[in-house]
Protein backbone atom coordinates (compact mmCIF):
# COMPACT_ATOMS: atom_id res chain seq x y z
CA UNK A 1 0.00 0.00 0.00
CA UNK A 2 1.01 3.65 -1.02
CA UNK A 3 1.54 6.24 2.37
CA UNK A 4 -1.62 7.91 1.40
CA UNK A 5 -3.38 4.65 1.62
CA UNK A 6 -2.35 3.90 5.35
CA UNK A 7 -3.08 7.40 5.71
CA UNK A 8 -6.53 7.50 4.85
CA UNK A 9 -7.24 3.85 6.37
CA UNK A 10 -6.07 5.91 9.72
CA UNK A 11 -8.34 8.72 9.50
CA UNK A 12 -10.60 6.41 8.70
CA UNK A 13 -10.35 4.46 12.03
CA UNK A 14 -9.75 7.42 13.83
CA UNK A 15 -13.33 8.69 13.25
CA UNK A 16 -14.86 5.42 13.88
CA UNK A 17 -13.39 5.47 17.23
CA UNK A 18 -14.12 9.16 17.96
CA UNK A 19 -17.86 8.16 17.14
CA UNK A 20 -17.91 5.09 19.48
CA UNK A 21 -17.23 7.44 22.14
CA UNK A 22 -13.56 6.36 22.70
CA UNK A 23 -11.27 8.79 24.53
CA UNK A 24 -9.86 11.25 22.20
CA UNK A 25 -6.14 11.13 22.95
CA UNK A 26 -6.05 7.13 23.44
CA UNK A 27 -7.48 7.32 19.59
CA UNK A 28 -5.23 9.72 18.27
CA UNK A 29 -2.34 8.29 20.28
CA UNK A 30 -3.10 4.95 19.31
CA UNK A 31 -3.45 5.86 15.16
CA UNK A 32 -0.35 8.08 15.29
CA UNK A 33 1.50 5.69 17.03
CA UNK A 34 0.69 2.63 14.53
CA UNK A 35 0.80 4.63 11.47
CA UNK A 36 4.29 5.66 12.25
CA UNK A 37 5.26 2.50 12.98
CA UNK A 38 3.71 0.90 9.86
CA UNK A 39 5.47 3.70 7.69
CA UNK A 40 8.44 4.10 9.41
CA UNK A 41 9.43 0.89 11.48
CA UNK A 42 9.30 0.56 15.62
CA UNK A 43 11.94 2.66 15.94
CA UNK A 44 10.63 5.52 14.95
CA UNK A 45 7.83 5.29 16.38
CA UNK A 46 9.43 4.86 19.87
CA UNK A 47 11.76 7.78 19.32
CA UNK A 48 8.85 10.16 18.29
CA UNK A 49 6.74 9.42 21.52
CA UNK A 50 9.23 9.63 23.67
CA UNK A 51 10.80 13.07 22.44
CA UNK A 52 7.51 14.37 21.89
CA UNK A 53 6.54 13.68 25.51
CA UNK A 54 9.64 15.40 26.83
CA UNK A 55 9.33 17.92 24.68
CA UNK A 56 5.74 18.97 25.64
CA UNK A 57 6.40 18.25 29.27
CA UNK A 58 9.05 20.58 29.40
CA UNK A 59 7.66 23.59 27.31
CA UNK A 60 7.27 26.40 29.80
CA UNK A 61 4.35 27.88 27.17
CA UNK A 62 1.95 25.52 28.64
CA UNK A 63 2.61 26.06 31.85
CA UNK A 64 -0.22 28.77 31.24
CA UNK A 65 -2.88 26.35 30.98
CA UNK A 66 -3.21 25.08 34.41
CA UNK A 67 -2.58 28.41 35.90
CA UNK A 68 -5.80 29.87 34.28
CA UNK A 69 -7.82 26.99 34.66
CA UNK A 70 -6.75 27.42 38.47
CA UNK A 71 -7.48 30.81 38.57
CA UNK A 72 -11.06 30.45 37.00
CA UNK A 73 -11.59 27.52 40.29
CA UNK A 74 -10.43 29.22 42.33
CA UNK A 75 -12.82 32.46 41.34
CA UNK A 76 -15.97 29.74 40.72
CA UNK A 77 -15.11 28.49 44.39
CA UNK A 78 -14.80 31.79 46.33
CA UNK A 79 -18.36 33.39 44.55
CA UNK A 80 -16.59 35.86 42.27
CA UNK A 81 -18.49 34.90 39.00
CA UNK A 82 -22.01 35.61 41.03
CA UNK A 83 -20.63 38.98 42.14
CA UNK A 84 -20.57 39.69 38.57
CA UNK A 85 -23.80 38.42 37.49
CA UNK A 86 -25.61 40.48 40.70
CA UNK A 87 -23.52 43.21 38.82
CA UNK A 88 -25.36 42.88 35.52
CA UNK A 89 -28.41 41.81 36.76
CA UNK A 90 -29.00 45.14 38.53
CA UNK A 91 -28.05 47.17 35.77
CA UNK A 92 -30.48 45.23 33.13
CA UNK A 93 -32.37 43.06 34.81
CA UNK A 94 -35.37 45.54 34.27
CA UNK A 95 -35.34 45.26 30.58
CA UNK A 96 -37.08 42.67 28.56
CA UNK A 97 -34.91 39.23 28.61
CA UNK A 98 -32.88 41.43 30.90
CA UNK A 99 -31.71 38.19 33.57
CA UNK A 100 -30.80 36.73 30.37
CA UNK A 101 -29.00 39.27 29.17
CA UNK A 102 -27.16 39.49 32.46
CA UNK A 103 -26.33 35.72 32.00
CA UNK A 104 -24.51 36.37 28.79
CA UNK A 105 -22.73 39.50 30.36
CA UNK A 106 -21.97 37.03 33.34
CA UNK A 107 -20.31 34.48 31.00
CA UNK A 108 -18.36 36.86 29.02
CA UNK A 109 -16.58 38.03 32.59
CA UNK A 110 -16.12 34.33 33.61
CA UNK A 111 -15.15 33.57 30.71
CA UNK A 112 -11.96 36.51 30.87
CA UNK A 113 -11.02 34.38 34.52
CA UNK A 114 -11.26 30.29 33.57
CA UNK A 115 -11.21 30.21 29.66
CA UNK A 116 -13.31 26.83 29.85
CA UNK A 117 -16.57 27.25 28.09
CA UNK A 118 -18.03 23.86 29.93
CA UNK A 119 -16.70 25.63 33.48
CA UNK A 120 -18.41 28.97 32.33
CA UNK A 121 -21.54 27.03 31.18
CA UNK A 122 -21.67 24.96 34.15
CA UNK A 123 -21.36 27.93 36.64
CA UNK A 124 -23.28 30.37 35.14
CA UNK A 125 -26.27 27.99 34.93
CA UNK A 126 -26.09 27.42 38.71
CA UNK A 127 -26.04 30.88 39.22
CA UNK A 128 -28.61 32.55 37.21
CA UNK A 129 -31.21 29.20 36.17
CA UNK A 130 -33.20 29.51 39.43
CA UNK A 131 -33.64 32.72 39.06
CA UNK A 132 -34.82 33.27 35.56
CA UNK A 133 -37.40 30.57 36.66
CA UNK A 134 -38.87 32.35 39.39
CA UNK A 135 -39.55 35.51 37.20
CA UNK A 136 -41.43 32.99 34.64
CA UNK A 137 -38.53 32.43 31.96
CA UNK A 138 -39.11 30.81 28.92
CA UNK A 139 -37.16 27.71 29.40
CA UNK A 140 -35.92 27.54 25.94
CA UNK A 141 -34.77 31.42 26.30
CA UNK A 142 -33.15 30.40 29.87
CA UNK A 143 -31.58 27.66 29.01
CA UNK A 144 -30.44 28.78 25.66
CA UNK A 145 -28.65 31.61 26.79
CA UNK A 146 -27.09 30.24 29.01
CA UNK A 147 -25.78 27.16 26.68
CA UNK A 148 -24.70 29.99 24.37
CA UNK A 149 -23.21 32.29 26.53
CA UNK A 150 -20.95 29.65 28.10
CA UNK A 151 -19.21 29.57 24.87
CA UNK A 152 -17.62 32.92 25.25
CA UNK A 153 -15.21 31.11 27.37
CA UNK A 154 -12.83 30.07 24.92
CA UNK A 155 -13.22 33.01 22.35
CA UNK A 156 -12.42 35.62 24.80
CA UNK A 157 -8.78 35.61 26.38
CA UNK A 158 -7.57 33.50 28.34
CA UNK A 159 -8.68 30.84 26.08
CA UNK A 160 -7.34 27.40 26.50
CA UNK A 161 -8.84 27.32 22.73
CA UNK A 162 -6.20 29.73 21.73
CA UNK A 163 -3.44 28.52 23.55
CA UNK A 164 -4.05 24.71 21.39
CA UNK A 165 -3.76 26.38 18.71
CA UNK A 166 -1.08 28.07 18.82
CA UNK A 167 0.97 25.27 19.56
CA UNK A 168 -0.41 23.31 17.06
CA UNK A 169 0.94 26.01 14.66
CA UNK A 170 3.31 27.78 16.04
CA UNK A 171 1.59 31.17 16.45
CA UNK A 172 2.02 33.68 19.28
CA UNK A 173 -0.32 32.84 21.93
CA UNK A 174 -0.44 36.85 23.15
CA UNK A 175 -1.31 37.90 19.31
CA UNK A 176 -4.41 35.26 19.46
CA UNK A 177 -5.64 36.29 22.70
CA UNK A 178 -5.46 40.34 21.76
CA UNK A 179 -7.00 38.90 18.62
CA UNK A 180 -10.16 37.53 20.68
CA UNK A 181 -10.87 40.76 22.73
CA UNK A 182 -13.20 42.71 19.60
CA UNK A 183 -14.89 39.37 18.37
CA UNK A 184 -15.50 38.27 21.98
CA UNK A 185 -17.20 41.33 23.03
CA UNK A 186 -19.06 41.54 19.65
CA UNK A 187 -20.40 38.09 19.91
CA UNK A 188 -21.66 38.89 23.19
CA UNK A 189 -23.18 42.41 22.12
CA UNK A 190 -24.77 40.09 19.42
CA UNK A 191 -26.06 37.80 21.76
CA UNK A 192 -27.98 40.11 24.18
CA UNK A 193 -29.24 41.57 20.86
CA UNK A 194 -30.81 38.35 20.04
CA UNK A 195 -31.94 38.16 23.17
CA UNK A 196 -33.85 41.65 22.58
CA UNK A 197 -35.04 41.04 19.41
CA UNK A 198 -36.47 37.73 20.53
CA UNK A 199 -38.02 38.90 23.69
CA UNK A 200 -39.58 41.63 21.88
CA UNK A 201 -41.21 39.06 19.45
CA UNK A 202 -42.63 37.56 21.97
CA UNK A 203 -42.14 39.55 25.72
CA UNK A 204 -43.62 36.35 27.32
CA UNK A 205 -40.29 34.89 26.97
CA UNK A 206 -38.18 36.81 29.28
CA UNK A 207 -40.84 39.28 31.20
CA UNK A 208 -39.03 42.49 32.63
CA UNK A 209 -37.36 42.14 36.47
CA UNK A 210 -37.98 44.62 39.59
CA UNK A 211 -35.91 47.37 39.03
CA UNK A 212 -33.15 48.23 41.23
CA UNK A 213 -32.31 51.91 42.98
CA UNK A 214 -29.30 53.19 42.10
CA UNK A 215 -27.71 52.32 45.78
CA UNK A 216 -28.63 48.72 44.87
CA UNK A 217 -26.78 48.81 41.82
CA UNK A 218 -23.64 50.67 42.91
CA UNK A 219 -23.37 48.22 45.77
CA UNK A 220 -23.93 45.39 43.33
CA UNK A 221 -21.02 46.90 40.95
CA UNK A 222 -18.72 47.24 43.89
CA UNK A 223 -19.18 43.63 44.66
CA UNK A 224 -18.06 43.01 41.31
CA UNK A 225 -14.93 45.17 41.42
CA UNK A 226 -12.36 42.31 42.32
CA UNK A 227 -13.04 40.51 39.06
CA UNK A 228 -12.83 43.28 37.70
CA UNK A 229 -9.29 44.27 39.23
CA UNK A 230 -8.26 40.98 38.52
CA UNK A 231 -8.90 40.35 35.01
CA UNK A 232 -7.73 44.29 34.42
CA UNK A 233 -4.84 43.12 35.94
CA UNK A 234 -4.09 39.69 34.55
CA UNK A 235 -4.98 40.46 31.02
CA UNK A 236 -4.28 44.20 30.88
CA UNK A 237 -0.93 43.45 32.31
CA UNK A 238 -0.48 41.40 29.05
CA UNK A 239 -1.57 44.12 26.60
CA UNK A 240 0.58 46.65 28.23
CA UNK A 241 3.77 44.99 28.28
CA UNK A 242 3.94 44.43 32.09
CA UNK A 243 4.25 40.41 31.83
CA UNK A 244 4.10 37.87 29.43
CA UNK A 245 1.32 35.31 29.00
CA UNK A 246 2.81 33.28 31.79
CA UNK A 247 3.81 35.61 34.33
CA UNK A 248 0.32 36.94 33.59
CA UNK A 249 -1.45 33.17 34.25
CA UNK A 250 0.69 33.11 37.62
CA UNK A 251 -0.25 36.61 39.05
CA UNK A 252 -3.74 35.85 38.03
CA UNK A 253 -3.85 32.26 40.04
CA UNK A 254 -1.98 33.84 42.89
CA UNK A 255 -4.58 37.00 42.96
CA UNK A 256 -7.49 34.58 43.04
CA UNK A 257 -6.29 32.69 45.91
CA UNK A 258 -5.54 35.72 47.53
CA UNK A 259 -8.80 37.12 47.15
CA UNK A 260 -10.48 33.68 48.63
CA UNK A 261 -8.10 33.72 51.94
CA UNK A 262 -9.02 37.29 51.98
CA UNK A 263 -13.10 37.43 52.22
CA UNK A 264 -13.03 33.82 53.81
CA UNK A 265 -14.73 32.29 50.75
CA UNK A 266 -12.12 29.66 50.03
CA UNK A 267 -11.77 27.05 52.37
CA UNK A 268 -9.55 24.43 52.38
CA UNK A 269 -12.14 21.94 50.70
CA UNK A 270 -13.07 24.34 48.13
CA UNK A 271 -9.11 25.15 47.47
CA UNK A 272 -8.22 21.41 47.56
CA UNK A 273 -11.63 20.93 44.91
CA UNK A 274 -10.22 23.88 42.71
CA UNK A 275 -6.81 21.70 42.44
CA UNK A 276 -7.90 18.45 41.78
CA UNK A 277 -10.45 20.09 38.88
CA UNK A 278 -7.38 21.75 37.72
CA UNK A 279 -5.17 18.98 37.71
CA UNK A 280 -7.67 16.38 36.16
CA UNK A 281 -8.50 19.22 33.19
CA UNK A 282 -4.52 19.86 32.55
CA UNK A 283 -3.95 15.91 32.31
CA UNK A 284 -6.39 16.07 29.74
CA UNK A 285 -5.38 18.81 27.25
CA UNK A 286 -1.89 17.53 27.64
CA UNK A 287 -2.59 13.76 26.79
CA UNK A 288 -4.38 15.29 23.71
CA UNK A 289 -1.55 17.71 22.67
CA UNK A 290 1.07 14.74 22.88
CA UNK A 291 -1.55 12.57 21.04
CA UNK A 292 -2.14 15.15 18.93
CA UNK A 293 2.05 15.50 17.72
CA UNK A 294 2.20 11.48 16.78
CA UNK A 295 -0.48 11.98 14.77
CA UNK A 296 0.64 14.94 13.06
CA UNK A 297 4.06 13.42 12.11
CA UNK A 298 1.86 10.36 10.82
CA UNK A 299 -0.36 12.37 8.13
CA UNK A 300 2.52 14.32 7.17
CA UNK A 301 4.63 10.92 6.11
CA UNK A 302 1.30 9.75 4.62
CA UNK A 303 0.88 13.25 2.78
CA UNK A 304 -2.83 13.26 3.54
CA UNK A 305 -1.93 17.15 4.61
CA UNK A 306 -0.81 18.19 0.72
CA UNK A 307 -3.22 15.93 -1.06
CA UNK A 308 -6.16 17.65 0.54
CA UNK A 309 -4.44 20.80 0.16
CA UNK A 310 -3.61 20.48 -3.41
CA UNK A 311 -7.36 19.14 -3.97
CA UNK A 312 -8.76 22.19 -2.67
CA UNK A 313 -6.40 24.84 -4.03
CA UNK A 314 -7.52 22.88 -7.76
CA UNK A 315 -10.97 23.98 -7.47
CA UNK A 316 -12.20 26.43 -9.06
CA UNK A 317 -13.98 28.50 -5.91
CA UNK A 318 -10.59 30.93 -5.04
CA UNK A 319 -9.52 31.26 -1.63
CA UNK A 320 -12.48 32.33 -0.01
CA UNK A 321 -14.15 29.47 -1.52
CA UNK A 322 -11.78 27.26 -0.24
CA UNK A 323 -11.74 29.05 3.22
CA UNK A 324 -15.82 28.40 3.29
CA UNK A 325 -15.43 24.85 2.53
CA UNK A 326 -13.05 24.28 5.51
CA UNK A 327 -15.72 26.31 7.54
CA UNK A 328 -18.40 24.45 6.86
CA UNK A 329 -16.47 21.39 7.27
CA UNK A 330 -15.52 22.35 10.94
CA UNK A 331 -19.29 23.35 11.22
CA UNK A 332 -20.01 19.49 10.50
CA UNK A 333 -17.62 18.04 11.90
CA UNK A 334 -19.00 19.71 15.34
CA UNK A 335 -22.16 18.20 15.17
CA UNK A 336 -20.23 14.89 16.20
CA UNK A 337 -16.89 15.61 17.25
CA UNK A 338 -15.72 17.53 20.79
CA UNK A 339 -13.72 20.70 19.83
CA UNK A 340 -10.45 19.94 20.71
CA UNK A 341 -10.24 16.75 19.20
CA UNK A 342 -11.32 18.40 16.12
CA UNK A 343 -8.60 20.78 16.16
CA UNK A 344 -6.00 18.79 16.72
CA UNK A 345 -7.32 16.42 13.37
CA UNK A 346 -7.75 19.15 11.48
CA UNK A 347 -5.08 21.63 11.89
CA UNK A 348 -2.05 19.39 10.41
CA UNK A 349 -4.22 19.15 7.41
CA UNK A 350 -6.41 22.56 6.97
CA UNK A 351 -3.37 24.96 8.30
CA UNK A 352 -0.87 24.73 5.27
CA UNK A 353 -3.68 25.31 3.16
CA UNK A 354 -4.63 28.29 4.68
CA UNK A 355 -1.24 29.81 4.74
CA UNK A 356 -0.41 28.92 1.20
CA UNK A 357 -4.08 30.56 0.65
CA UNK A 358 -2.06 33.91 1.77
CA UNK A 359 -4.32 34.07 4.92
CA UNK A 360 -3.46 35.29 7.98
CA UNK A 361 -3.45 32.53 10.69
CA UNK A 362 -3.82 34.63 13.53
CA UNK A 363 -7.20 35.99 12.10
CA UNK A 364 -7.82 32.25 10.77
CA UNK A 365 -7.45 31.25 14.41
CA UNK A 366 -10.11 33.59 15.52
CA UNK A 367 -12.90 31.73 13.29
CA UNK A 368 -11.39 28.43 14.03
CA UNK A 369 -11.94 29.29 17.53
CA UNK A 370 -15.33 30.51 16.59
CA UNK A 371 -16.28 26.97 15.01
CA UNK A 372 -15.15 25.40 17.68
CA UNK A 373 -17.90 27.25 19.81
CA UNK A 374 -20.45 26.11 17.11
CA UNK A 375 -20.03 22.86 18.40
CA UNK A 376 -21.00 23.04 21.75
CA UNK A 377 -24.41 23.78 21.31
CA UNK A 378 -25.38 22.18 18.21
CA UNK A 379 -26.95 18.74 17.62
CA UNK A 380 -26.48 15.86 18.71
CA UNK A 381 -23.40 15.76 20.97
CA UNK A 382 -23.48 20.10 22.34
CA UNK A 383 -22.07 19.21 25.02
CA UNK A 384 -23.07 22.80 26.61
CA UNK A 385 -26.90 21.65 25.95
CA UNK A 386 -26.07 19.01 28.18
CA UNK A 387 -24.21 20.40 30.93
CA UNK A 388 -27.31 23.09 31.09
CA UNK A 389 -29.57 19.58 31.59
CA UNK A 390 -27.77 18.50 34.50
CA UNK A 391 -28.33 21.60 36.04
CA UNK A 392 -32.13 21.87 34.88
CA UNK A 393 -33.28 18.58 34.30
CA UNK A 394 -36.66 19.22 33.90
CA UNK A 395 -35.96 21.13 31.03
CA UNK A 396 -36.54 18.48 27.73
CA UNK A 397 -33.44 18.45 26.06
CA UNK A 398 -35.17 19.18 23.00
CA UNK A 399 -36.76 22.52 24.51
CA UNK A 400 -32.82 23.51 24.93
CA UNK A 401 -31.74 22.69 21.67
CA UNK A 402 -34.55 24.77 19.93
CA UNK A 403 -33.49 27.21 22.33
CA UNK A 404 -29.96 27.52 21.13
CA UNK A 405 -30.52 28.01 17.35
CA UNK A 406 -31.23 31.65 17.35
CA UNK A 407 -27.30 32.53 19.70
CA UNK A 408 -26.42 29.37 16.72
CA UNK A 409 -27.30 32.29 13.94
CA UNK A 410 -25.86 34.98 15.75
CA UNK A 411 -22.03 32.87 15.87
CA UNK A 412 -22.49 32.32 11.90
CA UNK A 413 -23.17 35.64 11.28
CA UNK A 414 -19.98 37.22 13.74
CA UNK A 415 -17.64 34.60 11.36
CA UNK A 416 -19.43 36.37 8.41
CA UNK A 417 -18.67 39.86 9.65
CA UNK A 418 -15.14 38.43 10.26
CA UNK A 419 -15.10 37.57 6.88
CA UNK A 420 -15.67 41.00 5.26
CA UNK A 421 -14.02 43.23 8.06
CA UNK A 422 -10.62 41.02 8.96
CA UNK A 423 -10.05 44.28 10.94
CA UNK A 424 -11.65 42.98 13.85
CA UNK A 425 -9.46 40.33 14.84
CA UNK A 426 -6.42 42.30 14.14
CA UNK A 427 -6.55 45.55 14.57
CA UNK A 428 -5.16 44.83 18.36
CA UNK A 429 -2.50 42.66 17.82
CA UNK A 430 -1.59 45.05 15.00
CA UNK A 431 -1.50 48.13 16.81
CA UNK A 432 -0.55 46.56 20.30
CA UNK A 433 2.39 44.28 19.13
CA UNK A 434 3.22 45.31 15.74
CA UNK A 435 2.40 43.88 12.27
CA UNK A 436 3.37 40.35 12.01
CA UNK A 437 6.57 39.82 9.57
Amino acid sequence: MTPTSYGLIGIAVLLVMLFLRIPVAFCMFLVGFIGIWALNGWNAAMGLLSSESFTLASNPELVVIPLFILMGNIATESGLSRKLYEAAYAWIGHWRGGLASATVIGSGGFAALSGSSVASALTMGRVSLGEMERFNYSPRLSCGSVAAGGTLGILIPPSTGFVLYAILTQQSIGRLFLAGVLPGLLLMALFISTILILTTLNPALGPKGPVSTWKERWVATFGALPLIVLVTLTIGGIYGGFFSVTEAAAVGAFLSILYGLFTRHLTLDAFLRALKDSVATTAVVMLILIAAHLLGPFLALSDIPGLVGRMLTALPVGPYGVLLMILVTFLILGCFMEGFAMLVLTMPIFFPVITSLGFDPIWFGVLVVIMLETGLITPPVGINVFIVKSVAPHVELSEIFRGVWPFLLSMLALVGLLILFPQIALLLPNTMMGAAQ
